[in-house]
């Protein structure tokens, strides 16, 4: 279904801009979306996509950033963390915790869909997409409500609706299930091996070593749909 240039967010052959709202999605997921929305609409909510397809290029400057300490490190439930003596190894799983590998981020597939409710933003508010935006109280909670009962009539599920030792919970992270399936079982973890060693990713060397580990907890270890 992908081309190695795709799956890994090199391509954008495999999906459509889309501008109101502007996201950009493959064609099935796209309509699968506009269909959640439509009913969110009814229910009172803006359902609005934050993030959908993410290229390779853009996933390699958010690891860059974060390695380097550009940007934070946060841990379970959004707090930064002190990043003061952390070993290489160290920064590299704690950006694991949120932030997928360049070639293995499931945004390059564009069928996922980083979502949240428009109607419940004051002006000028800028989503976090930390846990206490999502959390009883939290400014997105009652959209999550209403998708903890919809996601699954339109396709979609999360695949970090909890923590297994890989990913952070992120529920705000949809995806798009019979077509992300097919994606989980074509990205090979040599074809990330030849992306990454080809790259500019910080901390190349280790990351290719750790790649077997980083496959397995981070890439197959997802929440069933």
């Amino acid at each position: 279904m992908f081309s190695e240039l795709e799956i890994t967010g090199r391509a954008r052959s495999h999906i459509i801009q889309h501008f109101e709202p502007r996201f950009a999605a493959h064609p099935e997921v796209a309509d699968a979306f506009f269909a959640m929305r439509a009913a969110a609409k009814k229910d009172g909510f803006d359902l609005l996509p934050f993030s959908s397809f993410r290229d390779f290029a853009t996933q390699v400057r958010i690891w860059n950033y974060k390695y380097t300490g550009r940007k934070p490190l946060y841990d379970i439930h959004g707090q930064v963390r002190n990043r003061d003596n952390m070993s290489e190894e160290e920064i590299i799983w704690h950006i694991l915790d949120w932030s997928a590998l360049p070639a293995a981020s499931r945004h390059h597939w564009g069928t996922e869909i980083d979502v949240v409710d428009g109607a419940a933003m004051p002006e000028h508010y800028q989503p976090k997409l930390l846990p206490e935006e999502v959390a009883q109280g939290g400014i997105f909670h009652p959209l999550h409500q209403w998708l903890d009962e919809h996601i699954q009539e339109f396709g979609f599920f999360r695949p970090y609706r909890q923590f297994q030792g890989g990913m952070f919970p992120e529920p705000w992270h949809l995806s798009y299930q019979p077509i992300a399936s097919q994606a989980t079982q074509d990205l090979k973890v040599e074809i990330l091996a030849d992306v990454i060693a080809q790259s500019e990713i910080a901390g190349k060397d280790l990351v290719l070593k750790l790649l077997p580990d980083i496959y397995q907890k981070h890439i197959l270890n997802i929440c069933a749909a």
